[in-house]
């Protein structure tokens, strides 16, 4: 276990939880909802609400059942083995699939002021060196990417909180409602798909739960940190896309690499344009060492339980997984390289966040079943009636965000799902003691 001296308190938990999620999706969303229009309000409002259903959840299991691991140790125990293996397998691979994003929308507000990041190669090259960077801060220990991160997280604030209520200043109605809704399909089906990829900007409401065995008290903390994490960056969240939506023209908003940066000099001119987009790039690039340090405490918990690869659960004397984050960094570069070939930040940001949302659902629905489970083994009838509403509609939120996925990623991440199946029996605990107690036939050597 982590000296307790080495824990993280409730103020950085909160701050791991917000620069998760605000460094993770906002700062080159604008862009990807404006090839839907602004009725992707709809769509936040949408998942605002889901996410804040999901963040409840993840914080009563913070309280009732605090363990490392997160969504992984939550299915495990719920379910069984089995599904824990296959939560941990998917979440793992969401987690560092979508890590990539994060150096992406970094190197792409990077681009306002060395044009040449625009270039594949060059951009490819610079996200290499922040995964590195940040991969190694994590060898380090939990402290230094946590103090990292707080740091980080409020150079984020500066741009978000600044467009979000100065930019009203700026804001032209005719703007925002002449491109209401531009994909040419029904609204329904735009606010399902603009829910799908807000999504992406609340993906990691379940960051203190899953850091939990370095958060001091978790049992009260995780909690805390959790929904106020969540509340703190939906506030900023729907602000500031439906002023960027008022200010910039849709036809320029789906091709900008810098949204944020691009209202600003809108608004104040390029010192103003500037000073967003370094602000904007220092946030998405400093919430990469948190999502690379969960991604290796959610694989050494199921390491520790057998569930995944030994080398995964390998640790220090500081208790930090190094072999497992080495391996993450290795994997995200491997991403880096086979999407290389966007010609834009933003594509390249928005085919690889549509690959982790699809696939960071699913144990987000074995959370919601466990935490009806928790309940119900320590709570009144009336209050387990009550959470199997809350979990219900909760797993009906992240069904609908499903639908509203691409059809292709869902066929894609389905077929993952049942490919990772036939793994199982490796780390099966049960197979391990029948092979160990077999009984070889007559004339079979024993081996």
């Amino acid at each position: 276990m982590a000296d307790e001296k080495r824990k993280i308190g409730v103020v950085a938990a909160t701050f791991l939880v917000a620069g998760n999620m605000m460094g993770s999706g906002v700062f080159l969303l604008p862009g990807s909802l404006a090839k839907i229009g602004s009725v992707s309000m709809w769509g936040w409002v949408v998942t605002t609400i889901g996410s804040l259903l999901l963040a409840f959840v993840f914080a009563k299991l913070g309280r009732l059942a605090p363990k490392a691991g997160g969504p992984y140790a939550y299915a495990r125990d719920a379910f069984g083995p089995y599904m824990g293996f296959q939560t941990n397998t998917i979440y793992w691979f969401a987690n560092w699939i979508g890590n990539v994003a994060l150096p992406v929308a970094a190197v792409g507000y990077f681009s306002y002021f060395i044009p040449a990041l625009s270039q594949p190669m060059v951009r490819t090259v610079v996200v290499l060196v922040l995964i590195w960077l940040f991969t190694f801060a994590n060898i380090l220990g939990a402290q230094v990417v946590t103090r990292i991160q707080s740091i980080t997280t409020s150079f984020a604030l500066i741009p978000l909180f600044g467009i979000a209520i100065f930019g009203w200043f700026f804001f032209k109605s005719d703007l925002f409602s002449a491109a209401y809704n531009v994909t040419g399909k029904g609204d329904f089906q735009a606010i399902s798909g603009a829910a799908s990829l807000t999504l992406w900007a609340f993906i990691g409401v379940e960051s203190a739960s899953v850091s939990a065995a370095v958060v001091k008290n978790p049992e009260k903390n995780v909690a805390i940190a959790t929904i106020a994490g969540v509340a703190l960056a939906a506030v900023v969240y729907i602000s500031s896309s439906a002023v960027i939506m008022g200010m910039i023209p849709n036809d320029q908003l789906q091709v900008a690499d810098a949204p944020f940066a691009l209202a600003a000099q809108v608004a104040i001119g390029n010192i103003g344009g500037g000073v967003v987009s370094l602000c904007a790039a220092l946030g998405a690039g400093g919430s990469l060492g948190g999502w690379i340090m969960l991604t290796a405490l959610s694989a050494k918990a199921a390491g520790d339980d057998g569930l995944f690869p030994k080398i995964f659960s390998k640790a220090n004397k500081d208790d930090t997984p190094v072999q497992g984050l080495l391996i993450v960094g290795v994997l995200m570069s491997l991403i880096v390289l086979v999407t290389a070939a966007s010609p834009s930040a933003s594509e390249q940001f928005e085919v690889i966040t549509q690959a982790a949302v699809v696939l960071t659902l699913l144990p987000y629905i074995y959370s919601c079943v466990a935490c009806y489970f928790a309940v119900e083994l320590s709570h009144t009838t009336a209050h387990t009636g009550f959470y199997w509403v809350l979990t219900s509609i909760t797993v009906v939120y992240c069904l609908w965000a499903i639908f509203g996925t691409a059809g292709q990623m869902v066929t894609y991440a389905f077929l993952f799902m049942l490919f990772i199946s036939v793994f199982y029996p490796f780390f099966s605990e049960q197979r391990r003691q029948d092979k160990a107690n077999r009984v070889p036939l007559p004339g079979t050597p024993r081996t």
